[in-house]
């Protein structure tokens, strides 16, 4: 893995960027700004802080922070260390983010204080076996450490160690264990490595068309691949400005697009819809705006016209992946019409191969539905300790089973039509039932529950939950919610409740998910 490339790690990329992209602007952030040299600069004083702080070589340091320029040089900074990257999702709560870093094992966590009002500092008081807590942005309280104070703790550290545990680094090392929920509820560690993402992601931003000079607003959340490889990591590839984007609102977004003259901004569909839809839009000068991916969700062939004729984007992309496949499977091409990048996911990048398969695992027909297997260097390493998982998710033959469902044309275009896991995406992010349901099912007043993702205009699909109450019991559908949004993330939390006597089951006594789909849409 990463023949080819001028990088076998992520530390050999951030010293090849500052050497061929020198005083040109890296990364933007606030009153921030800053060089690939003083990048690299700032990750090699990240990198000595985290040796200095005792983090060895194949040691975990989870990162649970929104996007903001010091998760940059921290997440670079623990590679460079010979560490592995668990990057936490912002929208968790407490527990859930407990069960990631214990599970993890990771010894360092970094986050912020104050930021939208969220205690993530006050909830890693829970997890055990957290030997330190480094405040990357805001007030440290008493028991933590700040990112400056952290930083100074590493200037005695020995320059030699962190170009040894460096150059030690090889493509298949491990880079980062990202975790995703599947339908046993509990999320899983994936487990990437240097090569195997550096070589997807030079693909990526290749065939995308993201190039030196480009204006990178990375609105997509760094803990996610799209934010994390898909952003920083393709930016510090091409020679692209990174310019962090903390929270989504289009007014914002708008601003900095016309203070910053952003070229690439990446989203879902509804994030550019939002912004055609703007009201103040005609009063910005959003001219700069020339490259868009998109995915997670069907895009109308009108969105990408009114892309391309409304504002100025010459380059409007849809594709395909999932983690457990380092984040990219498909993706259309350049050249492609608009019908192809509205109806299909694209084609498989290089050297990967992509096919659908009944549940036999024989190959269907061109246009015939199957679910989507995957095979080649992008396939992860496994789930972090967790064999069987691996096995079923990964067979004999080294196809990783997807659980999408989907068609292929005579071109090779993936088209997603539905998922065999059960799962439904709010507004870019996996919801899976599975694991809601294990928290509605934790209420005292829930007695069966069944979750299913229903359409809806904003977010594209959100969740609906149908609830038998324990006997003697009564369910209040709102109670309900308010209880799990201190629980769990907010995309996962469903938007209506609807209290039933029974659920429809088939003869084997399985939840008849479409029948509750088909009466919540017909509702």
């Amino acid at each position: 893995m990463g023949e080819g490339l001028d990088w076998r790690s992520t530390p050999e990329l951030v010293t090849v960027a500052a050497e061929r992209f020198g005083d040109a602007e890296a990364l933007v952030d606030g009153d921030t700004r800053l060089s690939f040299r003083e990048l690299a600069a700032d990750v090699r004083r990240a990198a000595k802080a985290f040796v200095a702080a005792g983090v060895a070589p194949g040691d975990r340091v989870g990162i649970w922070a929104p996007n903001v320029g010091e998760w940059v040089a921290a997440a670079l900074g623990i590679h460079a260390a010979g560490a592995v990257l668990v990057p936490v999702n912002t929208r968790f709560k407490g527990e859930e983010a407990a069960w990631v870093l214990g599970r993890s094992g990771a010894r360092l966590v970094l986050s912020v204080t104050g930021f939208l009002g969220t205690d993530y500092v006050g909830m890693l008081s829970a997890v055990d076996g957290i030997e330190q807590v480094v405040v990357l942005r805001g007030e440290a309280p008493d028991g933590t450490t700040a990112w400056d104070d952290f930083l100074a703790g590493g200037e005695g550290a020995d320059d030699a160690e962190v170009d040894r545990r460096s150059a030690a680094l090889g493509p298949d090392d491990a880079l980062d264990i990202i975790f995703t929920s599947g339908t046993t509820g509990r999320p899983k560690g994936v487990v990437a490595s240097h090569g195997q993402t550096l070589r997807a992601f030079d693909d990526w931003s290749r065939i995308v068309g993201l190039r030196e000079g480009d204006r990178y607003l990375i609105v997509n959340p760094f803990f996610h691949t799209f934010g994390y490889k898909a952003g920083f990591l393709a930016c510090l590839m091409r020679g692209a400005t990174i310019v962090p984007h903390a929270v989504f609102d289009v007014p914002s977004v708008l601003a900095r697009v016309a203070e910053e003259r952003i070229s690439m901004i990446p989203g879902p569909p509804t994030l550019y819809a939002s912004i055609l839809d703007a009201p103040d839009r005609a009063s910005l000068d959003l001219s700069s705006l020339r490259l868009a991916v998109t995915g997670a969700a069907p895009v109308p062939v009108a969105l990408i016209e009114r892309m391309r004729e409304e504002l100025t984007f010459e380059t409007v992309l849809t594709a395909y992946g999932l983690t457990e496949a380092t984040g990219v499977v498909t993706i259309c091409r350049e050249d492609d019409d608009p019908e192809t990048i509205s109806r299909t996911s694209g084609r498989a990048i290089p050297d990967v191969e992509v096919r659908i398969v009944d549940d036999a695992g024989a190959e269907v027909d061109r246009g015939a539905p199957g679910e989507i297997v995957v095979r080649g260097y992008n396939v992860m390493q496994g789930y972090f300790e967790d064999p069987e998982a691996t096995a079923e998710a990964i067979d004999e033959q080294g196809w990783l089973h997807t659980g999408d469902i989907g068609v292929m044309d005579d071109g090779g275009n993936v088209t997603i039509t539905d998922r065999k896991k059960d799962m439904f995406v709010v507004g870019g992010f996996n919801a899976y039932p599975a694991e809601i349901e294990g928290t509605l099912l934790r209420h005292p007043a829930v007695g069966q529950v069944a979750v299913v993702g229903v359409p809806d205009d904003r977010m594209g699909e959100v969740g609906m939950a149908f609830v038998i109450p324990r006997p003697g019991e009564a369910v209040d559908g709102d109670e309900l919610l308010a209880w799990a949004r201190e629980r769990m993330a907010n995309y996962k939390v469903p938007r209506r409740v609807a209290v039933v006597d029974a659920l429809p089951l088939n003869a084997s006594g399985k939840v008849l998910k479409h029948e509750l789909r088909a009466s919540a849409t017909a509702g």
